[in-house]
């Protein structure tokens, strides 16, 4: 698990094609690897790879054709930057939201505005992940925890502040780049528990009026 908390931006130092599958080597730049063992997990712009090797400097992880297929891995390039996270711990401040690492789709940055000190951001989510997304909700965008501000279907806006501009990617993105997206986990669960498949003390199923009448929706 992870917070969506950018630890550090590194930078992808080769690419290993193996049949389907790929190898990645990552320079770590800033991030801390005296703590990080060969299985731990980091957040590559929101992916969770598992480390198979690592040094000081950085570390090595091997990407699924599954991986490769649902995330924008495919399609970066020796030299590119990526936000890395390491994995939450009991110690670890809970700064964002809880993220798997397991992207749920890839989006689209539609427009970049200037907004005051801030850049508002509009995103083309996939049609599928539309109902998972609401207004002042979470969502992981290449790995940063951020804050729904206006939902138009499949398209939401974020504002994002200098301070995130300038320590994670998202300060390059332009119309047109292509973004890992992972939608809040309570979503997912609250659409279990609207589907009738958990159940409550006294048996009856879960409905959109118990969950009105209990607070959790309007």
């Amino acid at each position: 698990m992870f917070t969506g908390i950018i630890q550090a931006v590194g930078k992808i130092a080769a690419i290993e094609q193996k049949g389907g599958d790929a190898r990645l080597r990552i320079d770590t730049g800033g991030l801390d690897m005296s703590n990080v063992n060969t299985g731990d997990s980091i957040a590559v712009s929101g992916v969770c790879l598992t480390a198979v090797e690592h040094s000081a400097s950085g570390f090595t992880a091997d990407v699924s054709g599954e991986t490769l297929a649902r995330t924008t891995l495919s399609q970066r390039r020796p030299g590119d930057d990526v936000n890395l996270e390491k994995a939450l711990t009991l110690n670890t401040p809970l700064g964002g939201h809880l993220v798997s690492g397991h992207v749920d789709g890839v989006g689209t940055v539609i427009s970049r505005e200037a907004e005051a000190r801030s850049v508002r951001f509009r995103f083309q989510a996939p049609d599928a992940l539309a109902r998972y997304i609401a207004e002042k909700g979470s969502i992981c965008v290449d790995g940063v925890s951020l804050t729904v501000n206006a939902v138009n279907g499949a398209q939401f806006d974020v504002n994002i502040v200098p301070h995130t501009l300038a320590e994670t990617t998202l300060g390059s993105f332009q119309p047109g780049s292509k973004v890992n997206l992972e939608v809040d986990l309570l979503a997912r669960y609250l659409e279990r528990l609207m589907l009738g498949q958990g159940t409550v003390k006294d048996g009856s199923s879960i409905t959109r009026e118990f969950l009105a009448q209990h607070g959790v929706i309007k």
